[in-house]
């Protein structure tokens, strides 16, 4: 699905670096965003001997406690998915 924005402005200032700028910007704080995440889902997998995957199979199919930890958990993988998601979409824009 191809996706397309415009942007207007009445400022004397040439919008295309700065959006080109705000871009890479973004990408590296999604970067940091991923390690982050991918930390915390390394600790808890080291922690409780199995994969996130393997978790979430076990969270959604009520196999495994409710606890503080596994809610962290869970959201944990959310959280990596999305920014996963925004930061593909934006290594996919191009602005001209």
């Amino acid at each position: 699905m191809s996706q397309r924005i415009t942007v207007t402005t009445d400022a004397s200032t040439p919008l295309k670096p700065l959006i080109e700028s705000a871009v890479r910007t973004e990408l590296r704080m999604l970067e940091l965003g991923l390690q982050r995440t991918s930390e915390r889902l390394r600790g808890f997998e080291q922690q409780y001997g199995f994969s996130s995957e393997e978790f979430q199979r076990r969270f959604e199919a009520l196999e495994v406690e409710e606890n503080l930890d596994f809610i962290e958990w869970a959201g944990e993988i959310k959280t990596y998915r999305l920014l996963e998601t925004q930061r593909q979409a934006l290594e996919q824009a191009t602005v001209r």
